[in-house]
């Protein structure tokens, strides 16, 4: 079964078009699923537009955060909740293709325990991308792959599979916000999980705006911004 995480912080204008892509993709693909979606003190009614859909569907389950937000903490809140032998990180503004989650899991079940995407290799695409946030979406990403002597282009980048084995011998996850994007995938590699890149697609929000200052995705700080790389421990 293939699990996916979704955290989201006010999207009611773009959760229940995403997820319902999303499950209209898997069960044409015959692909078993669950999607758990982690409320992280949305004060829309992101809430009420899960709730809603799971009462339709019981594969779509919501978690609430009750500890400190961030995007690494409703990731790391959802994660215990997975009963999939592969587990995806998504995006709730629809960003994510769910063409690109179906090739993860056929990539998964080829039997590699990772499967990473990248828009910025041979048949990776973006749509909308904002120029400012390129530019040091490149940099960053320039960055860790040198420090780390990194075959991989995109590692910022949230929407990425994970074995269940690899899930629970990359705790204890400590990042709490979108630093977990460069803390899950790095801790996989060195431990020594097998992974694959793949071409994917990247299309900006739909609905709903980012919020605060700088530059910041569903109200949470990216790893295109500043204080991003924070020290991690692998």
């Amino acid at each position: 079964m293939l699990s996916i995480v979704i955290p989201a912080r006010d999207e009611e204008g773009s959760i229940v078009e995403t997820i319902t892509e999303i499950i209209t993709k898997l069960r044409g693909e015959s692909i078993a699923y669950e999607v758990i979606v982690v409320d992280d003190g949305s004060r829309d009614a992101t809430r009420d537009c899960v709730v809603a859909l799971g009462c339709s569907d019981s594969a779509i389950r919501l978690v609430d955060n009750q500890g400190p937000h961030g995007f690494g903490m409703a990731v790391r809140a959802g994660l215990p909740h997975c009963a999939g032998d592969a587990v995806v990180i998504m995006m709730g503004d629809g960003s994510d293709s769910p063409t690109d989650l179906v090739t993860y899991y056929r990539k998964f079940e080829e039997g590699h325990c990772c499967v990473f995407g990248s828009r910025f290799m041979r048949g990776g695409r973006v749509v909308n991308y904002p120029v400012h946030k390129r530019i040091i979406n490149r940099f960053a990403n320039w960055f860790v792959k040198i420090i780390f002597g990194l075959r991989y282009n995109d590692i910022t980048n949230a929407f990425k599979c994970y074995s269940r084995e690899a899930i629970e011998h990359m705790q204890p996850l400590i990042a709490p916000h979108f630093n977990l994007t460069v803390e899950m995938p790095l801790k996989a590699i060195v431990r020594g999980f097998s992974y694959t890149v793949v071409p994917i697609t990247w299309t900006n929000r739909k609905a709903g705006v980012r919020q605060g200052r700088g530059p910041c995705m569903n109200g949470y700080w990216s790893l295109e911004g500043p204080g991003s790389l924070e020290p991690l421990s692998l």
